[in-house]
């Protein structure tokens, strides 16, 4: 699958916005992130609408369990189930718990996960907006194929688990990739290849690691192709360090 998803937290469930998944699909995005909570279930609804079945080349992920007492076996459980009918299928390539649970404990929210796991109903089990500690943890319960953190030029918070993603062969999924993207050392950059401000963001998140895979949201399929077309910049060593950086 192509190096760049799409996030889909805006996407409501209109006729237009399927054939615009549709698109999407077409122009070779591989990755299609929704939640639960997204427009309330209607993210996930169109994309079932729109993409279902889903073909071995497409990976839909989606997300659960973002507020307080999400994480409770029941509640998961709900949430879950009500997933599996929006997205029109009986499996999920990648389920994320979204935010973990602080009034629930991680072995009863990630044995709910394994029952689902073991049963073939979800393929992989991810995590979002983790400290290495928090995955670790988690990953002594399950295994775990997928981190989703906040990333991008303007916020490096999560440096760390960049890099310890990348040594454990984890996908690093940064949200809001295109934060950030502003300043004259990056336009200068873009101008030298013929390139917009968006794509050289891009581009700076796939060279900072290989398991990186920028989530960019967008209604616009112009977007979609000029986002996928940054899979074709190679920045330098030295525009990547001048950006990494600023």
């Amino acid at each position: 699958m192509a190096r760049i998803g799409l996030g889909t937290n805006r996407l409501k469930d209109t006729p237009e916005n399927h054939a615009f998944l549709r698109e999407a699909a077409d122009a070779g995005i591989g990755l299609f992130d929704t939640a639960f909570l997204y427009q309330a279930g209607e993210s996930e609804s169109a994309v079932g609408t729109a993409l279902a079945p889903f073909g071995p080349d497409l990976v839909v992920a989606t997300k659960g369990c973002y507020r307080p007492g999400d994480g409770r076996p029941e509640r998961l459980r709900e949430q879950l189930e009500l997933s599996f009918e929006r997205l029109r299928t009986d499996r999920i390539a990648l389920y994320y718990i979204h935010r973990l649970d602080p009034e629930t404990p991680l072995e009863d929210t990630f044995g709910v996960l394994n029952e689902y796991r073991d049963a073939g109903r979800i393929a992989n089990v991810g995590i979002s907006e983790v400290s290495i500690e928090q995955i670790e943890r988690v990953r002594a319960l399950t295994p775990i194929a997928a981190v989703q953190n906040e990333y991008n030029l303007g916020e490096r918070m999560w440096d760390e688990v960049v890099d310890y993603c990348a040594d454990q062969e984890l996908a690093f999924v940064p949200f809001y990739p295109l934060h950030g993207a502003e300043g004259p050392e990056l336009e200068s950059i873009a101008d030298h290849h013929d390139a917009s401000p968006r794509q050289i963001a891009l581009a700076w998140l796939l060279k900072r690691s290989p398991t990186t895979v920028p989530i960019p949201g967008t209604l616009s399929i112009d977007h979609v192709r000029e986002n996928l077309a940054s899979l074709d910049f190679n920045l330098s060593d030295d525009e990547y360090a001048a950006l990494t950086g600023y």
